[in-house]
C-alpha cells in the first residue's frame, strides 16, 4: 500500500483486540486503553532520551477517556523548551514512567508504549525531533522525520497512522 500524503509505501500495522493492556515494571501499576490509538510515532528529543536512558522515546497518543489506571501513580513537572509544564506520571515503586502529558491540555496523552503488555503489533508512523537523534539510528527515505516537532501538529503522522491501521485491517 503507499502513503496518500507521501506516495511512498507504508507498512500494515494490525491492531489487536481492544482493550490494550500495560503496565510497570513491579506490576504495582496498570492500564487499559479501550480505544485505538491516534498515532503511534518515536520521539528523539533530550527529553526523551534522558527519560528512557536510550536513544528515543516511544509515545502512544490516545484520547485520555480511553485510559484507566489502576495502581498509586506519581507525577513529575518539568518545563519544556516552549513553555509548556510536561507531566510525567509513573509508578513510585518502580520507577517506570507509564505516560507523559501536558498541563492544561485534557485532549491528549501519550502512553509509553513499550509498557504495553504486547509490542508486537507496534510500527512507528514517523520520527520527532531528529535533529539531536543518536548517531547510530538510522531513518529510511520513506519514513516521516521531522528535525524538531511537526509544524502540522501530527497531522502527517496521524494521517499515516490512520493508512498503516487501514492497509492492516485490509489484510
Amino acid at each position: 500500500m503507499t502513503d496518500p500524503m507521501t506516495s511512498d509505501p507504508i507498512e500494515p500495522v494490525t491492531m489487536p483486540m481492544l482493550p490494550l493492556t500495560g503496565g510497570c515494571q513491579c506490576g504495582g501499576l496498570r492500564y487499559t486503553i479501550d480505544a485505538a490509538p491516534s498515532v503511534f510515532y518515536l520521539c528523539h528529543c533530550t527529553e526523551c532520551q534522558t527519560q528512557t536512558s536510550s536513544a528515543f522515546g516511544e509515545s502512544l497518543r490516545v484520547d485520555p477517556g480511553s485510559v484507566t489506571i489502576t495502581g498509586r501513580m506519581a507525577t513529575t513537572r518539568r518545563l519544556s523548551d516552549s513553555g509548556t509544564v510536561r507531566l510525567g506520571d509513573f509508578c513510585p515503586e518502580c520507577g517506570v514512567r507509564i505516560q507523559h502529558r501536558s498541563e492544561g491540555d485534557p485532549s491528549r496523552v501519550n502512553i509509553k508504549a513499550g509498557t504495553l503488555d504486547d509490542t508486537s503489533w507496534l510500527i512507528p508512523a514517523g520520527h520527532i525531533w531528529t535533529a539531536s537523534k543518536q548517531g547510530f539510528v538510522r531513518i529510511g527515505a520513506d519514513e516521516l522525520a521531522y528535525r524538531h516537532a511537526p509544524e502540522d501538529r501530527f497531522a502527517a503522522l496521524i494521517a499515516r497512522w490512520q493508512a498503516m491501521v487501514a492497509a492492516g485491517a485490509a489484510t
